[in-house]
């Protein structure tokens, strides 16, 4: 347990997102803790995919909502609180990622030990039936080919594919233009066809020919 976690879990679409900014910008810590309550599942989720483990993804976490509550008066609410949070996040697990390491964990690793990842709405454009996905293998390899992804590529597909954000929100939280993540995005999807394509399409394999 973090001293940010939280005992009562709080609904996001019950609180007014602008009180509880006024809240926070005022100093009340109540509001801090509801800010937290709301928002650290999904940051904590990004920050272990981004750093590797879960010991990293806490310290992130919590120095994340040191710097946001220090901005607070800063936000402009050009964007939602959210996406404010994530970007912040995400810089927060990139000055990590800089610092010189003696120990770290691939990201195959991680991967492939969190529950989970894939989510169904692969489907959509993967094709694969829902009994082929549901397969050991077939789940590795598509953790694997996430893994496998330039960086660029892998951060857009985690945004808009796992964490669910709109592309708006994904070109702001990584600071790219809509374009340039719906580009990337195509390019993320169009990586995993190419990679997991004799899984998705095994009949179109080449058989050699007849002796």
């Amino acid at each position: 347990m973090t001293e940010f976690d939280s005992e009562t879990a709080v609904d996001p679409l019950d609180v007014d997102e602008a009180e509880l900014i006024a809240r926070i910008q005022a100093g009340d810590k109540s509001a801090c803790d509801e800010c937290i309550a709301i928002h650290s599942p999904a940051l904590n989720r990004l920050l272990v995919r981004l750093l590797g483990n879960e010991q990293d993804a806490e310290d992130a976490l919590q120095e994340s909502f040191l710097n946001a509550f220090r901005a607070i008066d800063n936000f402009e609410a050009r964007s939602s609180l959210s996406t404010w949070l994530y970007r912040i996040a995400y810089n927060t697990a990139m000055m990590r990622l800089r610092r010189p390491k003696t120990n770290t964990v691939s990201v195959e690793e991680t991967l492939d030990e969190t529950p989970g990842y894939i989510p169904r709405q692969l489907f959509d454009w993967c094709c694969l039936p829902e009994e082929t996905y549901d397969s050991e293998e077939v789940q590795l390899e598509l953790r694997q080919a996430i893994a496998s992804m330039p960086e660029t590529l892998q951060l857009v597909f985690t945004l808009r594919e796992l964490e669910g954000m709109s592309t708006a929100e994904t070109a702001d939280t990584l600071d790219i233009s809509p374009s340039a993540a719906k580009v990337r995005l195509h390019r993320a999807r169009q990586w995993l066809r190419e990679t997991l394509g004799p899984i998705l399409d095994p009949d179109n394999q080449s058989d050699p020919s007849p002796t």
